[in-house]
């Protein structure tokens, strides 16, 4: 992973909070399934397969739909040039409001699969050279990172490497509380609030660019 400055962590939190955010709402909205973790996911297929079919084929949709908006995110950041991030994450806001409208007119499961494919675009914001450096919607890498780094600092290595690394898990972690809190309050309309997030950040980064893919001086410096 390349190794960013503190405006660039920041934002990674900030979209690591809207991945948070929207799985939590998918998570209550389906009654135990994912639309941006999919390692939870592929553990509920795999059980699926052996205890319930239906969970299985659920999980497989929801995966296939990940890996789609993956493939529409890269693809967008590869075709468009000139605020190609800002172009992204209107899409990704284009694709949380259409998962609320299905989900007003009932359309559960094609909301679902929308939701993750947003998730999936979402993963293409730092790509460089067709890889991902900072994940948005998984923390397990994350994590491992944090502790890695912690570790170093312990030793005597860069004091503060870790903290990106925790910053992001915060991020996520509160982003989950949030949508969990404005679901019980408002349902399946919360995904209206992380259509609007979205679309505030876009406007924010096609007026004020980020160079999300330049390498800079080691995080905590």
């Amino acid at each position: 992973m390349n190794r960013y400055g503190r405006k660039i962590w920041g934002l990674a939190a900030c979209f690591a909070a809207l991945a948070g955010y929207v799985d939590a709402l998918g998570f209550l909205y389906l009654g135990g399934f994912f639309v941006s973790f999919m390692s939870g996911n592929s553990t509920r297929l795999a059980v699926g397969l052996s205890t319930h079919f239906a969970d299985a084929a659920t999980a497989a949709g929801l995966i296939g739909s990940f890996v789609v908006g993956v493939m529409l995110g890269s693809f967008c950041g590869r075709v468009i040039q000139r605020s190609r991030h800002s172009a992204l994450i209107y899409l990704i806001a284009v694709m949380l409001s259409v998962a609320a409208l299905l989900a007003m007119f009932g359309a559960n499961w094609a909301a679902a699969a929308v939701l993750a494919m947003a998730m999936g675009a979402e993963n293409a914001l730092f790509e460089r050279d067709g890889e991902v450096q900072i994940g948005l919607t998984y923390m397990t890498g994350t994590l491992v990172k944090f502790g890695q780094h912690l570790l170093s600092a312990l030793m005597g290595g860069n004091r503060f490497g870790w903290l990106p690394y925790l910053l992001l898990w915060i991020g996520l972690v509160t982003g989950a509380i949030l949508g969990a809190l404005s679901y019980r309050v408002v349902g399946h309309s919360a995904i209206w609030v992380a259509a609007g997030a979205a679309l505030l950040l876009a406007s924010w980064l096609h007026h004020r660019p980020v160079p999300f893919a330049t390498p800079i001086k080691k995080a905590g410096k």
